[in-house]
């Protein structure tokens, strides 16, 4: 099994849309339907265009599986206005948004690729700080699993319909 990463494109938001639907899938069969509800996020406008918008203000990366896209994330500057509200870390940053991968491949390996990617990105652009944002409800494994990942809790905040979210930063 090789890991490799390559940039993305428009061509990918159909690859990406579908991880985030097998991300949906996976969640709603073990019943934690509070991150993501239980429609496919491809069948969401909202989605389309914030993967789009993602993919234009920034960069996106594939981390492909022998050759199949197994998982991917977009990279942009900031964290957008949907988190406006809160306040800016004082300092350059690059932010990580729709880190999503395709469950086939769960515990292979390519959600950390990724993320040690837009860490040497982030570095190489002469840039420390590397910031996300995440779902922070229910068991708090994804905020769990960004920890295991040299990420560090910084705020919280309640986004739409009281959305418990968790932003984390790592220096790069």
């Amino acid at each position: 099994m090789t890991i490799t990463i390559r940039d993305g494109g428009p061509a990918d938001i159909p690859v990406i849309l579908g991880m985030l639907d097998s991300g949906v899938e996976w969640l709603v069969a073990q019943g934690r339907t509070g991150q993501w509800g239980t429609k496919p996020l491809s069948e969401r406008p909202g989605t389309v265009e914030s993967v789009t918008r993602h993919m234009n203000e920034g960069s996106v990366f594939i981390a492909e599986i022998d050759g199949v896209p197994a998982a991917g994330l977009t990279l942009t500057d900031s964290p957008g206005a949907s988190l406006s509200h809160l306040p800016p870390p004082g300092e350059p940053e690059r932010y990580i948004h729709w880190l999503a991968s395709d469950r086939r491949f769960k515990g292979h390996g390519a959600g950390s690729a990724l993320l040690a990617h837009a860490a040497d990105v982030t570095r190489q652009a002469g840039v420390s700080l590397l910031r996300v944002d995440c779902y922070a409800g229910d068991d708090g494994k994804l905020v769990g699993y960004y920890e295991s990942q040299g990420f560090v809790r910084t705020e919280t905040y309640v986004g739409k319909d009281g959305w418990p979210g968790q932003v984390l930063a790592r220096r790069v």
